[in-house]
């Protein structure tokens, strides 16, 4: 099984920054690859940025350029450094994990970002 705990959310106006961070534990396959999904009031949840334990990086169009995902593979953890925000990346943001091969999704509790124009 694998546990992943976020933190960093809150509210911020326009044009600020927040960082958020995703500590996960438990089955180290099932944390090859890391990331972060955005769901903003009465939508899907969609993509946000993925990180593989290899470094290879995927981002949402919507966020290149604001948006930086790391980790940290002694820890486990994966970053979001969130720039330049703006009022439709409201929303709560989830920490997602998935093995090399697929399958299974494991999700974190979510955390809430709220910009303010």
């Amino acid at each position: 099984q694998v546990q992943l705990v976020e933190s960093g959310g809150g509210l911020v106006q326009a044009g600020g920054s927040l960082r958020l961070s995703c500590a996960g534990s438990g089955n180290t396959f099932m944390l090859y690859q890391m990331g972060w999904f955005h769901q903003a009031p009465g939508k899907r949840r969609e993509l946000v940025a993925t990180i593989s334990a290899v470094g290879s990086i995927v981002y949402a169009d919507s966020v290149k350029g604001r948006f930086t995902i790391s980790r940290d593979g002694a820890k486990n953890t994966v970053y979001l450094q969130m720039n330049s925000l703006k009022p439709e990346d409201t929303g709560v943001y989830y920490c997602n994990s998935r093995s090399q091969l697929g399958g299974r999704d494991f999700w974190g509790q979510g955390t809430q970002v709220t910009v303010s124009s």
